[in-house]
């Protein structure tokens, strides 16, 4: 029997994959949510990260309705996560979810995918570090990060603002600049 919704001999697994949308086909006005990643991960930590993730965003809901998602995987650091909301918009539940979700895939992986606290940046020779707000600010009153240093934002909402350049942007231009200042 089909699900309330679908063509007959339609079944569940069909109607959710659809759920499921290339990342760079959601639009601009696009819900977004970052993670960034405590550290850097293999090949297979990789596979099993984009499966899982896969796995999740197919069959993703909110009060019953399947949600228009898709999730990226950046710089081998940064799980990006956008809901095309025009159809249904996530909910507190549905989030809840997002939530349980990453907290079991991190305790799997070993690392941390849900610590909001920290600051990534690109050092000078371009690599992305991962360092405490207070080590930030300590190493630009050293003078080895400043307001034109590259830093990830990721409190960024919207897709269209991750696009634009938000998501990358320098120390001076986001949340960043206030670790800036000097003692």
């Amino acid at each position: 029997m089909a699900a309330p919704g679908l063509a007959p001999g339609a079944r569940r697994d069909e109607r959710s994959r659809m759920s499921l949308i290339a990342f760079d086909d959601l639009p601009d006005d696009a819900r977004l949510w970052c993670f960034g990643a405590s550290r850097a991960t293999d090949a297979s930590e990789l596979d099993h990260l984009m499966n899982s993730m896969r796995a999740f965003v197919e069959e993703w809901t909110a009060h019953r309705r399947d949600l228009q998602a898709g999730f990226d995987w950046l710089y081998e650091r940064f799980l990006l996560i956008g809901v095309d909301e025009s159809n249904a918009g996530a909910s507190g539940c549905s989030i809840d979810a997002l939530s349980r979700h990453l907290r079991n895939l991190s305790t799997e992986l070993g690392l941390d995918l849900l610590d909001s606290m920290p600051v990534w940046f690109r050092n000078p020779s371009g690599q992305i570090r991962m360092v405490s707000r207070s080590d930030f600010a300590d190493l630009a009153s050293q003078g080895e990060v400043s307001a034109t240093t590259p830093v990830f934002d990721l409190t960024v909402t919207r897709l269209g603002d991750a696009r634009s350049g938000r998501l990358e942007t320098s120390a001076g231009s986001a949340w960043h600049r206030g670790l800036l200042a000097s003692g």
